[in-house]
């Protein structure tokens, strides 16, 4: 949508120019526009990596980064990359230790402005890939503990896979989407997780002040087949919450604050998502960020 809102407003002055010199009678064209690439490119610093409303770094900073190519029939390829620490954080007393210090992002899809202009339509695949070395292999026994260590704790790949559609909006000075995700294999490495489902709500308002824009965002966790051990149930399900606000600062360049929490499950005075230290991988925390688009 970037790109249609590019080239829109390009015609337009274009236009202008054009009218103006036929006005004053001169016998030069107006310079046309430079063209819209179809590759982008993102560069962000931010206080920590928070996905879903859990921390994928401990709440240490995270340096994340990608590229997306857009074509103009409506497909898209893209790739996206961050530091992380929670797979390895999971097998914290291990040795050797089990090292996975990125996640990347591949996906590929098709949004189109089906409905009308500010209204696109996406839908796509995404594959979340995480590098590992020495991470264990599935036992008996460590599917009957799963719940009680941790996501990661069955010896599953956290490697995912999901399909995801959303509906884009534009209503005056608020945008935002709709959007429902799939997982089409476990769920980030909780053992027996397919058919996990994300929906979520995002929402911008752009406050007219300063280039700064509100933002708030809802979202649910469902993870199926809870674990059921000691006499007790390990749901893994959860909702997600953020609020905050984004600075334009032009160039590419914007700046991001906010505050997200969760309301994550503990069963036996322990998290079902933990940290290292063994604290809420879902408490709420506040995050900011400087993000650099090319």
């Amino acid at each position: 949508m970037k790109t249609i809102q590019k080239s829109a407003i390009a015609l337009a002055v274009s236009g202008l120019f054009a009218t103006a010199a036929f006005a004053q009678s001169a016998p030069a064209a107006a310079p046309e526009a430079p063209e819209v690439s179809p590759v982008t490119a993102n560069v962000t610093v931010a206080s920590s990596y928070v996905y879903r409303g859990l921390t994928q770094t401990n709440n240490k900073p995270a340096i994340q980064g990608g590229f997306d190519y857009a074509h103009e029939s409506g497909f898209y390829v893209g790739n996206w990359n961050s530091n992380i620490s929670w797979i390895s954080d999971s097998y914290a007393s291990k040795n050797p230790p089990v090292t996975a210090p990125i996640e990347m992002d591949f996906y590929a899809g098709f949004k189109k402005e089906l409905i009308g202009e500010g209204f696109a339509s996406d839908i796509g695949v995404l594959q979340y890939y995480y590098p590992t070395s020495g991470l264990p292999g599935i036992s008996s026994a460590s599917r009957v503990n799963a719940g009680t260590d941790g996501r990661q704790a069955a010896g599953v790949t956290p490697s995912t896979t999901e399909i995801y559609a959303a509906q884009n909006f534009t209503f005056g000075p608020v945008t935002g989407f709709v959007k429902a995700s799939y997982a089409a294999t476990n769920l980030f490495g909780i053992y027996n997780s397919r058919g996990a489902m994300y929906p979520d709500l995002t929402a911008n308002y752009d406050t007219g002040f300063y280039g700064i824009t509100a933002n708030a965002h809802v979202g649910y966790q469902y993870v199926p087949n809870n674990l059921v051990y000691g006499g007790q149930t390990y749901n893994l399900s959860y909702a997600d919450w953020k609020f905050g606000f984004t600075k334009d600062f032009g160039g590419g360049l914007s700046g991001a604050v906010a505050y997200t929490g969760t309301n994550i499950n503990k069963v036996g005075g322990s998290y079902v998502y933990t940290t290292a230290n063994g604290g809420s991988q879902g408490k709420g925390t506040g995050l900011v960020s400087l993000t650099k688009a090319f």
